[in-house]
């Protein structure tokens, strides 16, 4: 179910949408450098099964109370072996918070990491590697 939000400005009303939201944070988070994907909840999996499209896969948005102008995120990230996770993760935070602002205008609260899981990162063949 996806939650609107009507916001007035200079230029008139606006709404949007959890899916909407999550989209901008899921595409921020995987500009990150250690950042393999991002993992689905259950429920998302469950709904891609049986064929419906899920916008901003990995990441829960959710409105404030307060004028509906404030949103907390969370984002699902699997982070690639050998990275510092806690660097990872903050910058995960900073990027999502402010490309958020950015980009929709409302105020972020909060930006969740939960790290689902480490991935190692797959090794080029022998004939692909440059010689410098």
């Amino acid at each position: 179910m996806s939650v609107n939000t009507n916001i007035e400005s200079i230029k008139g009303d606006r709404s949007m949408t959890q899916g909407f939201v999550a989209q901008y944070a899921a595409e921020a988070a995987l500009q990150i450098d250690g950042v393999y994907e991002l993992k689905p909840s259950f429920a998302v999996a469950l709904k891609e099964k049986s064929g419906v499209v899920h916008e901003g896969k990995g990441v829960r948005v959710v409105f404030g109370d307060s004028g509906k102008e404030n949103v907390s995120i969370t984002v699902y990230p699997v982070i690639y072996y050998g990275m510092v996770i806690p660097e990872v993760a903050w910058s995960i935070q900073e990027k999502v918070k402010k490309d958020v602002e950015l980009y929709t205008g409302l105020d972020v609260e909060s930006v969740d990491v939960y790290v689902c899981g480490v991935k190692e990162r797959e090794e080029e063949p022998e004939g692909d590697k440059e010689i410098t």
